[in-house]
């Protein structure tokens, strides 16, 4: 891989939720979470495999720069000791820039809440397309969306 086409990109973001119940929702309720973020994913589809497990393949319908798009994802990793999930793009959208692009998200205990990274690791096509920092802003909204949803669920 050329250096100028690969890149890694990450941002963190405080959440009021704890790190255990962040990570479940993304990693292994993924069928709730256009219910937790519907401004952002108003629809995941399970293609293949079982919702929990590594291997399964998702359609993601992400609503991203105002617009629609399908991500189409394998569950590459689950870590239940470091609330780590990694998604691996196989198809939909992104594949018309990147040659690949993986999802990690990890949440990490804090003595109030968690801290919520997300790290993006892609090869681009050519050098003509700009690294995808947009997506950093995305990740930091939906996870605000996600923390928001949870903390009201567990006020009730």
């Amino acid at each position: 891989m050329s250096s100028s086409l690969s890149g890694k990109l990450s941002v963190e973001i405080d959440a009021k939720s704890p790190a255990r119940a962040f990570y479940e929702a993304n990693a292994k309720r993924l069928y709730e979470i256009p219910n937790l973020c519907p401004t952002y994913i108003p629809k995941v589809d399970l293609v293949e495999g079982k919702w929990e497990e590594v291997g399964a393949v998702f359609n993601w319908h992400l609503v991203y720069g105002g617009k629609t798009v399908i991500s189409k994802e394998i569950r590459e990793s689950l870590d239940d000791e470091k609330l780590s999930v990694t998604f691996k793009v196989i198809g939909g959208s992104f594949v018309e820039a990147f040659k690949s692009f993986k999802f990690i998200s990890q949440a990490f205990p804090k003595k109030e809440g968690s801290l919520v990274r997300w790290t993006y690791e892609y090869e681009k096509l050519n050098a003509d397309i700009p690294d995808p920092k947009e997506l950093l802003q995305f990740a930091a909204d939906l996870t605000r969306e996600i923390d928001d949803t949870l903390m009201k669920i567990s006020q009730k």
